[in-house]
């Protein structure tokens, strides 16, 4: 995949947050809805069946369990659950006009189910490694719960985009400016 989440680059830990958010959104997301999210993200070329898209919304909901995590060592943990139970083999791969990136081959016999979790897991555990912390949350906005990366390099990121963290500052504002 291009932005392969297993390539720990956080265009492709992007793809792993646009599902979660896809489900959370809409549980039921269709086979149709979730083959444009792997398209747009540059995923394998699967043809999602309505069973297909059922066995993707399971396997996201362990995604989903390990963005709710904030403790590095219980991430870890969880991170390495999936990579026991996916095993995959990295691999350095060149896509046209990129520069050389990892990402995970599954076995030959394996599912969707088997290259979502091993090269999501491989894309977390990577970014876990460098950023040396959850880099990663759910917003802070209230009535936003959508899962973000964290991509800054200075303080922590609380919101999922800049709209909701500006809608926060002028709520914040405007009710200082109320209460005088």
């Amino acid at each position: 995949m291009s932005d392969d989440p297993g390539s720990g680059n956080p265009r492709g830990l992007h793809f792993i947050t646009e599902l979660a958010n896809t489900l959370r959104d809409d549980p039921g997301a269709s086979a149709a809805d979730l083959q444009d999210l792997l398209k747009r993200h540059g995923g394998p070329p699967f043809r999602l069946t309505d069973a297909d898209a059922r066995e993707l919304r399971q396997a996201a909901t362990h995604l989903i369990r390990i963005l709710a995590i904030h403790d590095e060592d219980e991430a870890a943990e969880a991170i390495n659950t999936l990579l026991d139970r996916y095993p995959a083999r990295p691999r350095l791969v060149r896509l046209p006009g990129r520069p050389w990136s990892l990402h995970t081959q599954a076995p030959p016999t394996a599912g969707l189910t088997h290259w979502l979790l091993s090269t999501s897991a491989l894309a977390l555990g990577l970014w876990l490694s460098e950023r040396g912390s959850c880099a990663w949350g759910r917003c802070s906005a209230p009535g936003c719960d959508h899962y973000f990366i964290d991509t800054g390099r200075r303080t922590p990121q609380r919101f999922c985009t800049p709209r909701c963290a500006t809608r926060v500052r002028v709520a914040a504002h405007r009710a200082q400016r109320a209460n005088g």
